[in-house]
């Protein structure tokens, strides 16, 4: 009823003024978190995740990571850390409940109290921003040409879209952030008055068909600069080049955020933590501890909250990663479980473009390139910035035989996240596609590339050992092979037939279609014979 009132532990939530109070003071939540949390206590029992979405956000379709965000939100509101419990918890597959919850009767409603009113939050209690929240100041326009401010208002607009794809990525509003236009304020003011933890300011200059655009990244709560970085660039397509830069942005900035997020301590982590912890990982270069590191944390997300569909996808990812990575010793296993947890984020959300970037990953895993293909066109068009999504396209279309279209969407990868850091596993396919093409020399200068940004990978020096011996450069050849098989850790380096047995042993699809298998016969296998790798 709409004059009730609940309370739980040091909380008051009172329905008929929508408003929650912690020891008689005003909390301060956002307008969907608070309508979750009205549903939960005037329900009184675990409410679905369903049920919180159809009757939050009635008539409209939103994916399950707004609801983990405002959840996120509440969760930590109403933790007490005296007694280290939140009161809103997680029922596994079932949904979310309040806890201690007691209905203590009818409030009127004061005159003049306006119904769906958030308390003013008074400056003493400033308001506690999310993890992940950050503002998009507008650009500054720094050209000679007044008129020039729409286009440095396009990058401030388009930059706030991209970013608000990212999971639990809390952007203010551009009309929020345009009102702090051209106000002498320091980012730690602005990160007290509007709730975040980060502030982004910027500014362009355009002289002809050239763009500079310069960033910077300010922690509101020390008021520091994290990162800065300038993109410039000679076009007459503005809109392409907007485009551009603010997907380079914004992929950027999700690093970023990410690293400086998980290196934030947290007195009592929650599966939100985890996970930022393991896309922490998942930035590092690809190599056996970092697989490891990932997993675990997802690991732990995945015991807090079962039924979370990006824990379940993000885990996924990371088992099938440490298989292609060729770290790990129980690679059937891995991909077994991946795929079983793909399938339960799937139906969980079978709209969640993670969960089909998990399943074109397992596809990837099980060499059914076409149909992991197809995945990957799902997270695109849901996505346009996925860089690591079109560069695995482009791995699909070059072992299903369309070859002529992996180098372009390995450039669009690179592109959009050019220091990623799966970056040298692009430079390495694009390498692939000019040795199956017999032009030695650019797949030499590719795959040196890949060794530059992961020395470590054993197969970037197998690849760059074949085309050494190719070119006749034999000693060179030898170093590399030699190199392959002190980081590989077992013996498939150690003769053709070896190799080999990886693609024809019962798995021929390992090497593409007939077509491709062909060509790496002609030209792979017989660069490794070049640089010294027995038959048997």
């Amino acid at each position: 009823m709409d004059g009730e009132q609940f309370t739980f532990g040091r909380f008051c939530l009172d329905l008929g003024r929508r408003r929650l109070l912690r020891d008689e003071k005003p909390v301060r939540l956002g307008s969907r978190a608070l309508d979750i949390l009205c549903v939960l206590a005037s329900e009184g029992k675990v409410v679905s995740k369903d049920e919180l979405m159809g009757r939050v956000w009635p008539g409209v379709v939103v994916e399950e990571n707004n609801l983990h965000v405002h959840i996120w939100a509440l969760r930590k509101a109403l933790y007490e850390e005296e007694n280290q419990q939140s009161y809103l918890v997680t029922v596994p597959g079932r949904g979310y409940r309040l806890v201690g919850l007691r209905n203590t009767g009818q409030q009127a409603t004061p005159p003049g109290d306006r119904p769906g009113a958030l308390p003013v939050t008074p400056a003493s209690q400033p308001l506690a921003a999310p993890r992940l929240s950050i503002v998009v100041l507008p650009f500054t326009n720094l050209s000679d040409d007044r008129g020039q401010q729409y286009f440095a208002d396009g990058i401030t607009d388009d930059l706030t879209t991209d970013l608000s794809r990212i999971p639990h990525m809390f952007v203010i509003a551009r009309n929020s952030a345009f009102a702090c236009h051209d106000k002498p304020v320091s980012a730690k003011q602005i990160g007290r008055e509007l709730g975040v933890r980060y502030v982004l300011e910027g500014s362009v200059r355009r002289s002809g068909s050239h763009v500079r655009v310069n960033t910077q990244l300010i922690d509101a709560d020390t008021d520091a600069y994290l990162w800065a970085e300038r993109f410039e660039d000679d076009t007459f397509d503005i809109l392409g080049l907007q485009n551009q830069v603010t997907s380079r942005i914004a992929l950027a900035l999700n690093a970023e955020l990410i690293a400086a997020e998980a290196g934030r301590p947290t007195k009592s982590p929650d599966a939100l933590d985890y996970i930022l912890r393991g896309r922490a990982a998942f930035s590092k270069p690809p190599t056996r501890g970092s697989f490891a590191e990932a997993s675990d944390w997802f690991e732990r997300a995945l015991a807090l909250d079962p039924q979370s569909t990006e824990a379940q996808s993000l885990l996924a990812v990371a088992l099938v990663r440490r298989v292609l990575g060729q770290t790990t010793d129980a690679a059937a296993a891995d991909i077994t479980r991946a795929d079983g947890l793909v399938a339960e984020a799937l139906a969980g959300s079978p709209r969640s473009a993670l969960a089909h970037f998990a399943k074109g990953q397992v596809l990837r895993s099980q060499h059914r390139w076409r149909e992991a293909g197809l995945e990957f066109e799902t997270v695109i068009a849901s996505d346009p910035n996925a860089a690591e999504a079109a560069a695995l396209l482009g791995l699909c279309r070059l072992l299903t035989g369309s070859i002529e279209e992996t180098i372009p969407l390995e450039e669009r990868a690179i592109r959009l996240s050019p220091r990623d850091a799966r970056v040298g596993v692009w430079y390495d396919w694009i390498g692939r596609v000019h040795l199956l093409q017999s032009r030695t020399n650019e797949a030499v200068t590719w795959f040196e590339r890949a060794c530059s940004a992961n020395a470590g990978q054993p197969f970037h020096h197998a690849y760059l050992a074949s085309a050494y011996g190719l070119n006749a450069e034999y000693q060179r050849a030898a170093d590399q092979l030699a190199e392959a098989r002190m980081l590989i850790g077992d013996n498939r380096y150690s003769s053709i037939s070896r190799l080999r047995h990886l693609g024809f042993g019962g798995t021929r699809d390992y090497w593409g279609v007939p077509k491709i298998r062909n060509l790496f016969e002609r030209t792979y296998f017989a660069g490794l014979r070049k640089a010294g790798m027995p038959e048997e």
